[in-house]
């Protein structure tokens, strides 16, 4: 861990630090005499209204600042690194990695395991918590860093050690209580796996993790995502629409006690596991506040939702243009999905005409179906020398955060080249699909 000063990457503008005069490339060296050796630290300790900061400038002169501000006002400060340590990676083999699927000769990063409570704190990542030492549970704690999200799998000590091929992973249960009964809130995930830790094993998971309630707020359930690049891996099976529709009915069983006795269903099911199984999907109030939505939890039907209540709200004449022809590619899982949402819109949006292209998977292998892990090639091979129309529509989902980039690294722009048509990124929400769609209608690829 970090115990030396921290270079300060960037200060915000009209921030506390700028009108102290802090400057880029400045050292931040204490807060309130503590030296700050994580983003834990400095989080806990900028908290505060009154605060003494110790910065060394450039030129290695050092002086205080005293500052006085709102409870939990930014300082303003950026760093390099925002955890501003070094990151932990994975310690585990899980018999279900998805990472130990990719193919070889992918980008570099994509290969990392990262398994970091702050990152848990941070952005949201599930962590195993293998790694987690002692002194930084007890930070935690004390530092109230909440929620954490906790990748269990199972509870049964002597299954988890198999399921992550790690000697230290039998004592999840005992770690998350640590947490739980200090008032710490903790969300965790089951990945499934059909013969390992389903049936009557997922029973005693989720009844120990329901004890637990109300500060462990909510439990998902997903299904192990499988490759074609399984060669001298642990030998799994997918679910198909019989073990999917088992697993379906076991968890609800699960919602309606827990609704029962603590009026929130507390475990959600991954959407996979109703599109596999040709069910209607839960209603849209059944996913309560969407805690595990990044989990693939409750997402469709909040797409779903969104779109219908964005159409609901059309000003009335807006795309009344000329005929537009707009094409929508998407997994295979979501395809029935969207091939009946597009004729809502048909109605709503006058002179757009909507086609949906379900892509299948081949880059992966056809087990992997849902939108977000097509690449470039998938699309390529399903759409080239297809008649698109005036404009492509994509989902933001499949493409790296904050860039253009597919996980094959073809890009918009090449996609745009290869199939003479312009592509139109889409965020992921169902108002911002509607306003695209407006947008093409109103002739956004002729600008």
């Amino acid at each position: 861990m970090n115990t030396d000063k921290i270079r300060i990457s960037g200060v915000q503008a009209g921030s506390i630090a700028e009108e102290l005069g802090i400057e880029t490339g400045d050292y931040l060296v204490s807060i309130n005499g503590n030296a700050i050796c994580d983003v834990f630290d400095y989080r806990f300790h900028t908290a505060d209204e009154f605060l003494t900061l110790e910065i060394e400038k450039q030129n290695g002169e050092r002086w205080s600042a005293e500052i006085e501000k709102a409870e939990e006002e930014d300082l303003g400060l950026e760093f390099d690194n925002p955890l501003m340590d070094e990151e932990k990676s994975c310690s585990n083999k899980c018999v279900f990695c998805f990472i130990d699927q990719l193919p070889p000769g992918m980008r570099e990063t994509l290969y990392y395991k990262d398994d970091d409570a702050r990152l848990s704190f941070l952005f949201g990542n599930y962590i195993t918590m293998t790694n987690l030492k002692e002194e930084e549970i007890d930070r935690i704690i004390r530092y109230r860093m909440s929620p954490i999200n906790v990748s269990v799998h199972t509870t049964n000590p002597s299954l988890r050690v198999k399921m992550l091929n790690n000697r230290f992973a039998g004592d999840v249960l005992q770690k998350i209580k640590r947490f739980t009964d200090a008032g710490i809130t903790v969300n965790s995930q089951i990945v499934l796996c059909p013969g390992l830790n389903d049936g009557k094993e997922l029973d005693r998971t989720l009844r120990d993790l329901t004890d637990l309630y109300p500060w462990m707020h909510s439990i998902s359930v997903v299904p192990v995502g499988l490759t074609r690049y399984r060669e001298g891996l642990y030998p799994l099976e997918p679910f198909n629409r019989k073990s999917a529709a088992q697993v379906v009915d076991q968890v609800e069983s699960w919602q309606r006690a827990l609704m029962e006795k603590h009026g929130s269903r507390v475990v959600y099911l991954a959407d996979e596991f109703y599109l596999m199984t040709g069910r209607p999907l839960p209603p849209y109030e059944d996913y309560e506040d969407f805690p595990q939505i990044e989990n693939g939890v409750g997402m469709v039907a909040s797409f779903v939702h969104e779109t219908l209540e964005a159409l609901s709200g059309l000003e009335a004449g807006r795309g009344e243009t000329s005929s537009r022809q707009v094409s929508i590619a998407t997994g295979t899982l979501f395809y029935p999905i969207m091939e009946e949402l597009v004729r809502r819109v048909e109605e709503k949006i006058p002179g757009i005409r909507l086609t949906v292209f379900p892509v299948e998977n081949r880059f992966f292998g056809g087990q992997v179906s849902v939108t977000g892990l097509l690449t470039g090639q998938d699309l390529l091979r399903t759409l080239k020398d297809r008649e698109l129309g005036d404009a492509l529509l994509l989902s933001r989902c499949m493409f790296r955060a904050g860039t253009e980039v597919l996980l094959d690294d073809l890009n918009r722009s090449d996609l745009e080249k290869a199939l003479g048509v312009p592509v139109m990124i889409s965020d992921n929400q169902g108002d911002a699909f509607v306003d695209n769609l407006m947008n093409i209608a109103e002739g956004w690829f002729a600008d």
